[in-house]
């Protein structure tokens, strides 16, 4: 099992009916009959399909050009068989134009869809690199490649046994201040999809979370765009944690069509 990807799947499902419908409670049930998938699972399961394309026996620089030329085209594959997930009017231009090119956006969407890099990748730097590529066929602003990179790497790290302190000061030297903490930022917390503004929080939700349970409720806790922060943490906490199988039950239910793409999500490390 891909770990980091079904929990960013998960953490999407769970968050959907609160981003807009703040609760600011770890009280709730994780599971509801009204959680469903968003924009931040489709975009997901299209990066998991596109590094299929990425063949580490090429040049890096051609492997990188056909990764990004293939999520490219399944992110709109994709993104047009499900056209109501809940994407931003400036990613539905992309989505629906002529002409897919990168525009400069710094959302938290760059980070909302990169957990499969950080499940697939083989090393630190290649979780850095590949990370950037998928970032920047839309969120080509140096936001939102940051975004996309400190989320890869954290899974990265998380998924090859590196504790929670280490995870913070990474993050803490080379992307985001993570010098705070949930409690004094919670009353003041808002509705925030910016990288900048929704990535570092959702970091520190993994940190201070004991499960991977846990960690999505300080997400619906914190509030906000809980449904991507949600899936940010919960690829993190994922490949922290692991993902217990009765929750990976409940995503599959609620996959419908998309589900016939969930084979998708086992890469295989080639």
């Amino acid at each position: 099992m891909n770990k980091a990807t079904y929990g960013a799947i998960i953490g999407d499902m769970v968050g959907s009916i609160y981003e807009r419908n703040p609760i600011r409670t770890k009280d709730f049930p994780f599971f509801s009959l009204d959680s469903h998938f968003t924009d931040d699972t489709v975009m997901t399961v299209a990066v998991s399909r596109a590094l299929k394309a990425y063949d580490r026996d090429c040049d890096q620089t051609q492997a990188l050009q056909n990764f990004q030329a293939a999520l490219i085209d399944e992110m709109r594959t994709l993104g047009r068989a499900y056209p109501r997930a809940g994407y931003g009017k400036k990613f539905i231009w992309w989505l629906f134009g002529d002409n897919p090119a990168p525009y400069g956006s710094y959302g938290n969407g760059s980070a909302m869809r990169v957990s499969p890099v950080g499940d697939f990748a083989r090393s630190l730097d290649e979780a850095l690199t590949l990370s950037k590529a998928s970032a920047a066929v839309t969120h080509d602003h140096p936001e939102g490649i940051k975004g996309a990179q400190a989320v890869a790497a954290a899974i990265y790290l998380a998924r090859n046994g590196v504790g929670k302190d280490e995870i913070r000061e990474y993050v803490h030297e080379n992307f985001y201040d993570m010098d705070f903490c949930l409690a004094e930022i919670w009353a003041d917390y808002k509705f925030d999809a910016s990288c900048q503004g929704s990535v570092p929080q959702s970091i520190m939700c993994f940190l201070e979370g004991n499960s991977f349970e846990d960690v999505i409720r300080n997400c619906i806790w914190l509030g906000g765009d809980c449904d991507t922060t949600a899936a940010i943490a919960g690829g993190i906490a994922g490949a922290y944690y692991g993902v217990d199988e009765w929750m990976v039950e409940e995503m599959k239910d609620r996959l419908g069509e998309l589900g016939e793409f969930e084979k998708e999500l086992r890469i295989e490390k080639h």
